[in-house]
């Protein structure tokens, strides 16, 4: 029997390779791991040690698969002891920002980096500082410059307030959230869309690659259809893309349903035949609801964890009873049942916890997290209750199943609300002009007059 590729760190030995040393010229050890690590997946480490000269380098690459978007990671240091204790995982595609100096770190440099924030902050000092000397001998207004920027750096390791941001393509670096379960106010996350040339920096494919998008109104001709004999009405409709994970072309089938007392949604599920990866995600149809919509659910049996429940991607969820918080965004959309919904955050919320259950954790920290997840297990199982089940969606795109529909249902109630500004400005919503938008675009094509 093999022995598997990617194995524990408690279990694993390194393999050791004879490598040149690039400081002396003769010839080191470089000692390759494959291992797992939870926030990381498969990684490969890498660290060389010459015995002639004393050079010594360490390097961290990711083995595993990339997300299906890039995210960008806003933490805000406030504190000294805290937040610069805070672990990071950067991958060789992120690139780092200070934003109040201005200054990016940029990807590939140092490669992947599993370090704290003030171990991020020293690796940019020890880089800008290594040129200063031939700086100083050739441009003297850049090295003073660099020094301005160095000292700053220093400040910041003092306990000087600024922001840090990741930009990862991959969607695969993280910051250690100090708040978990609930979410940490320094930290803001934002998930995008890779850009074409986004996906050839990560491999996927080249510059001259057609998108997806382009290869679905290219091929729209050729997508196949299952229409029902009955009705007349395209079941399932297939199209053309490329698999989030290998970039290897694929099908996504797309299935518009009607859900009884609520309204349209669209299916979309992809498999890819090359790499297996399978996703998918529930979309609201029709148009976008002037208010928002919070249902409150009081679960008093087990029973209840079967009803059907439709989280759209702009819906927050909470149980205040074991202080449970999912900001808007958090999986994506999924159409399932109550249960299979939490079970689904606490596997989420197990694979994000990893600077909690690793090494760095506290004592105290890991057994409160325990406990949370204990208690979100008893939840699942139904073996806590009662408990309230909070669905705050801003756009209604959300639905929990009704057992007594048409009539209300005693044990749930269902609130409208206005979306303040805040609200609309982060849906998108406040630039949107649906009315006499065809003048305006008139007017600005208009050539101006004297």
């Amino acid at each position: 029997m093999s022995e598997p590729m990617f194995v524990d760190l408690s279990e694993s030995k390194p393999t050791e390779i004879e490598s040149l040393c690039m400081k002396c010229g003769e010839n080191g050890t470089t000692r390759i791991l494959l291992s797992k690590i939870p926030h990381f997946r498969e990684i490969i480490i890498m660290a060389f040690e010459c015995p002639h000269c004393g050079f010594r380098n360490n390097e961290l690459q990711s083995a595993g698969t990339f997300n299906e978007r890039g995210h960008i990671i806003t933490l805000a240091i406030e504190s000294k002891q805290q937040d610069l204790n805070r672990q990071l995982v950067k991958s060789d595609y992120c690139s780092a920002k200070f934003e109040e100096l201005d200054l990016e770190i940029p990807a590939n440099n140092r490669r992947g980096l599993l370090t704290t924030v003030e171990g991020l902050i020293n690796n940019a000092i020890e880089d800008l500082a290594a040129a200063q000397p031939v700086r100083k001998a050739t441009d003297e207004a850049v090295y003073n410059r660099i020094e301005e920027i160095i000292a700053t750096l220093k400040t910041y390791t003092e306990g000087e307030k600024f922001t840090l941001q990741l930009d990862d393509p991959s969607g695969n670096s993280y910051v250690e959230n100090k708040c978990l379960p609930n979410d940490d106010p320094q930290i803001k996350l934002r998930w995008y869309t890779r850009t074409p040339e986004q996906q050839a920096f990560l491999g996927l494919q080249t510059e001259n690659q057609q998108t997806p998008a382009e290869q679905a109104l290219q091929y729209a001709g050729t997508a196949s259809e299952m229409v029902n004999e009955k009705t007349g009405i395209p079941e399932i409709i297939s199209f053309p893309a490329n698999c989030s994970s290998c970039g290897a072309p694929c099908a996504t089938n797309m299935h518009v349903m009607e859900i009884p007392h609520f309204k349209e949604v669209v299916i979309m599920a992809t498999n890819c035949e090359h790499c297996g990866y399978k996703s998918n995600e529930v979309k609201a149809g029709g148009a976008i609801s002037e208010k928002g919509k919070r249902i409150t659910f009081k679960m008093t049996d087990p029973e209840d964890l079967s009803r059907d429940i439709l989280k759209s991607e702009t819906c927050g969820l909470r149980i205040p009873e074991i202080n449970l918080e999912l900001t808007p965004g958090t999986l994506g959309g999924r159409f399932t049942t109550v249960e299979g919904l939490l079970r689904q955050v606490h596997t989420e919320l197990r694979e994000r916890a990893s600077f909690i259950e690793g090494d760095s954790g506290t004592e105290s920290s890991k057994k409160t997290w325990t406990q949370f997840l204990d208690r979100l297990t008893l939840v699942a199982d139904g073996k806590l209750m009662p408990v309230t089940l909070i669905i705050d969606d801003p756009l209604s795109n959300s639905y929990l199943q009704n057992l007594y529909a048409p009539d209300p249902d005693p044990e749930m109630t269902i609130e409208e609300y206005e979306r303040d500004w805040e609200t609309n400005e982060g849906l998108g919503l406040n630039d949107m002009k649906l009315e006499n938008y065809q003048e305006d675009a008139q007017q600005r094509d208009e050539p101006e007059t004297a």
